[in-house]
């Protein structure tokens, strides 16, 4: 195992194939287009493509076809192998060696309430969406909020009459800037989502703690073109998916399962079709 672990350290010796895997974890359990992975991070089509084939290569990145278009996902499976044969093979299981000793995952939330972020790039739609839902079912359980990127000065106005059509409130909301989140009496977050694919594509800051972070993307409802109706539909429908997805997180028991199981789970509410 240790040529493996040679090998993949090696592929992610470099600073650009370091990235790739840096976005495609972000990204995880996506398969992002290699197109996308190239305009995120400016990496030309033809540099690009041996860059992947290095990572394919010693199965740290998974490759499949849709169509025309190739794919690339993170293989857990190896990232896995490989960090576990690290601590154990070469570190001698010493947890001592970790910032945060890996035990913390086996141990489950036991908060009385608990903290959830949803990361968009605007802050004027998905994101809002997603904290206006969580809050409404299941506030009793959750705090949540949301921030952007790059927030807009203003809510998406086919974003907010959705929400009231629901019957949410949504006088208080508004947009927020990811800094928020970051100072010292920030909320001490429990999970963190991104809900959409830029977001996700950026480096986000590193908070504190032990969160459970997921990528929940969905097609972006103020791109639609079309008539009025056609956008409304358009945010219908990313509201829909939101609800479904939210009303799955909420019917975890968070407070019986340790952070390996969450993130599990957490990730595969991520998979259901958008």
């Amino acid at each position: 195992m240790e040529i493996e672990i040679h090998n993949h350290f090696t592929a992610l010796g470099h600073p650009q194939r370091l990235a790739i895997f840096r976005l495609l974890m972000r990204r995880y359990p996506d398969r992002v287009p290699a197109g996308e992975i190239s305009e995120a991070l400016d990496i030309k089509s033809s540099t690009l493509s041996p860059y992947l084939s290095t990572l394919t290569g010693v199965s740290l990145v998974a490759q499949t076809r849709q169509g025309t278009s190739r794919l690339y996902s993170i293989n857990m499976t190896t990232v896995q192998a490989v960090f576990g044969s690290l601590l154990n093979e070469c570190c001698r299981g010493r947890a001592d060696i970790f910032p945060s000793p890996p035990s913390c995952c086996g141990i489950p939330m036991t908060h009385q309430k608990y903290n959830v972020l949803f990361i968009c790039v605007g802050n004027s739609a998905r994101s809002i969406f997603a904290e206006t839902l969580l809050r409404d079912m299941a506030g009793d359980r959750f705090n949540a909020y949301s921030a952007g990127t790059r927030p807009q000065s203003e809510l998406n106005p086919f974003a907010v009459q959705v929400l009231a059509d629901k019957g949410h409130a949504v006088s208080g909301l508004r947009a927020k800037d990811i800094s928020e989140f970051s100072h010292g009496d920030a909320p001490r977050l429990d999970f963190v989502f991104t809900v959409c694919n830029q977001a996700a594509n950026e480096e986000c800051p590193a908070w504190d703690g032990q969160q459970v972070s997921g990528h929940w993307g969905i097609p972006d409802p103020v791109k639609m073109v079309g008539t009025d109706a056609e956008k409304a539909l358009a945010f219908q429908h990313a509201y829909g998916i939101l609800k479904s997805r939210i009303n799955a997180f909420t019917a975890l028991p968070v407070e019986s399962l340790d952070r390996i199981a969450l993130q599990s789970a957490v990730d595969e509410i991520g998979l259901t079709p958008a």
